[in-house]
């Protein structure tokens, strides 16, 4: 069965750093393109970053701030962020898809399988 864990979420100050973690179990990750989204309260959910064969993209505002990463041998996906601010608060959710990498608007209907979301806080 596959199954997607987010950790790592938390309370952070402005300026702050977190990294999230996505531990995948039933699959391996070489054969799946996952994402990361993020959905604050009243807004749509929104694509942060994706990690696939291809490679990784981001979407355009986060790029500076934000890294994708995988580590297959624990089959576990990462999202450091930095320079955090109050509008990054959002539940953070990582999601598969057994395809090519997006992040375009909407893309989070596109994933299949989705992990239960971790909450990122960022206020003083």
């Amino acid at each position: 069965q596959l199954q997607l864990v987010e950790s790592g979420g938390g309370l952070v100050q402005p300026g702050g750093s977190l990294r999230l973690s996505c531990a995948a179990s039933g699959f391996a990750l070489d054969d799946y393109a996952i994402g990361w989204f993020r959905q604050a309260p009243g807004k749509e959910r929104e694509g942060v970053a994706c990690i696939g064969s291809g490679g990784s993209i981001y979407v355009d505002s986060m790029k500076a701030r934000f890294t994708i990463s995988r580590d297959n041998a624990k089959n576990t996906v990462f999202l450091q962020m930095n320079e955090l601010k109050p509008e990054d608060t959002a539940v953070y959710y990582c999601a598969a898809r057994r395809s090519v990498c997006t992040v375009r608007r909407s893309a989070w209907s596109v994933y299949n399988y989705w992990g239960q979301g971790t909450q990122v806080t960022v206020s003083s």
